[in-house]
């Protein structure tokens, strides 16, 4: 009887066996397969060629900035994405907030210098701005802020007029050194 009850019992053990690895065998194939499928839900495409943008614009009350989201058709160099983003300031805000830069303003060049962006307008920047500090740093830091936040690998911006270095545009903002964004100038905007 004992040489009976031996290979039952390992019979036993083996279909135990067999029962635990084709179980895990499942799960394991279960979880690979979930890996493998793809999502049932696919993220919403964007429109082609475009991206979203923010934009720095005065307040009504000209004394901060105020975003604006905007549509701008996609670009592939960095100096071509600076340049659409001037050409959207210039073009001034949609909504309620002020234009910070003068309408006929013309951008002669861009380049990118490390993590600093240098700009060339041509001299219509400061012959069509307002005198004042308000509308020199309304004009700058929309400027500063609108290509610094949509592109955080530019740290800084460097402004030349007609190809050359400038002290100011209006006689108060030192611009020998690139500007560094200020985005404690932005006012929220209320409802």
């Amino acid at each position: 009887m004992e040489k009976n009850k031996s290979p039952r019992r390992e019979q036993f053990m083996f279909a135990a066996f067999l029962i635990v690895a084709i179980v895990l065998g499942l799960l394991i194939f279960g979880k690979y397969q979930a890996s493998r499928d793809l999502p049932v839900t696919r993220p919403e495409p964007k429109p082609a060629g475009t991206m979203q943008v923010t934009l720095f614009f005065a307040t009504p009350d000209a004394d901060g900035l105020g975003r604006e989201g905007r549509q701008i058709t996609a670009c592939e160099t960095l100096p071509e994405c600076v340049r659409s983003l001037l050409d959207e300031v210039a073009n001034g805000p949609v909504g309620d907030l002020h234009p910070t830069l003068p309408p006929n303003i013309a951008v002669r060049d861009v380049r990118i210098d490390g993590e600093t962006a240098v700009l060339d307008f041509g001299n219509e920047l400061i012959a069509g701005l307002p005198g004042g500090s308000s509308a020199e740093m309304a004009a700058v830091y929309s400027v500063v802020d609108t290509i610094c936040l949509n592109y955080p690998q530019i740290k800084g911006v460097k402004f030349l007029v007609d190809g050359a270095e400038v002290d100011t545009l209006k006689g108060h903002l030192d611009l020998n050194q690139p500007i560094n964004p200020d985005f404690s100038l932005e006012k929220p905007s209320t409802p």
